[in-house]
This record gives structure tokens, C-alpha cells and sequence, in this order.
């Protein structure tokens, strides 16, 4: 094993055991929304109704998610 990544992993390894490490919340989902709503939005301008309306659920379940991860993220 190389040095460097044996240190790297020693330093790792208390944080992973020893101090637990909080839950952090990121924003993928919502900008994942927000790629799918433009996608859309964009297909509905051109005149493609299916894909428009295919984006749209997606969008609307990546929200969903990402509302309830949030709530779980502020609850923990």
C-alpha cells in the first residue's frame, strides 16, 4: 500500500469511528429538479409534449425528495 494513501486512511479512520460525523444535507436533488424543469420548460417551447410532460414528473419527484430529505436533515 502507498504511504500516502495508508496516512490518508489513517486519518480517516477515527473520524469514522470514534466522533461519529453528523448527517449533512446537500442540494443535488433540488438542482436535479431545476435541470428537469428547464428540460421542460424547453420541450414545451419546441412543441414535444411527451417529453415535456415526462420531465415535468421527474422534477416534481425530485422536489418531493428533496423536501423530505430536508425535513429528515432538520429533524436529525
Amino acid at each position: 500500500m502507498d504511504a500516502t494513501i495508508a496516512t490518508a486512511v489513517d486519518h480517516q479512520l477515527p473520524s469514522l469511528f470514534g466522533n461519529p460525523v453528523p448527517l449533512q444535507f446537500s442540494g443535488d436533488f433540488l438542482q436535479w429538479a431545476v435541470v428537469f424543469f428547464v428540460i421542460a420548460i424547453v420541450a414545451a417551447v419546441v412543441g414535444a409534449r411527451g417529453v415535456a410532460g415526462v420531465s415535468m414528473a421527474v422534477a416534481k419527484w425530485f422536489v418531493i425528495i428533496f423536501l423530505v430529505l430536508a425535513v429528515i436533515s432538520i429533524v436529525l
